[in-house]
């Protein structure tokens, strides 16, 4: 049996896995720029809030202003680790990708390897062939000129 073609099944499961972890990476990416976002949103507000001139009249309205400010901070904090971690999911899923990527390349590899020596030797059949019909025909003329000449 063909070693190109028992090698053909892995090189499909090389490729789906591939196809899988691109797709995992694009959905990672995907996250990443949705937590941003949420981060500039956080961000932006919370720059508007402290920049607001809001009179406060009273000591609770002091105390409540800054329970909002810390709120807003520990908001904007998680919201930061949750972009951190996104951020290293994607890293995680690049390389991921990166490594699957060279599997499959190996496989690919190896599989135009065989294909071309199963070429050589295809092509070395054809050429003894093409060698024996040519020494047959000339032993045929051969044999056809000797029995002309005995005819003679």
């Amino acid at each position: 049996m063909m070693q190109s073609r028992r090698i053909d099944p892995l090189l499909r499961r090389a490729q789906e896995h591939e196809d899988s972890v691109a797709r995992d990476l694009a959905e990672r990416q995907r996250s990443l720029a949705l937590q941003e976002s949420r981060l500039e949103e956080l961000r932006g507000y919370a720059a508007e809030y402290a920049n607001s001139q809001m009179a406060a009249t009273s000591p609770a309205q002091l105390a409540n202003r800054r329970a909002f400010l810390d709120r807003i901070d520990q908001a904007l904090a998680q919201q930061l680790q949750n972009v951190d971690r996104s951020r290293s999911s994607v890293d995680i899923e690049r390389d991921r990708l990166l490594l699957a990527s060279r599997d499959k390349q190996v496989l690919e590899q190896l599989a135009a390897s065989y294909r071309a020596q199963e070429r050589q030797v295809v092509e070395r059949r054809d050429q003894r062939e093409m060698d024996d019909l040519g020494a047959r025909r000339v032993r045929q003329a051969a044999t056809a000129a000797a029995q002309e000449s005995e005819e003679a």
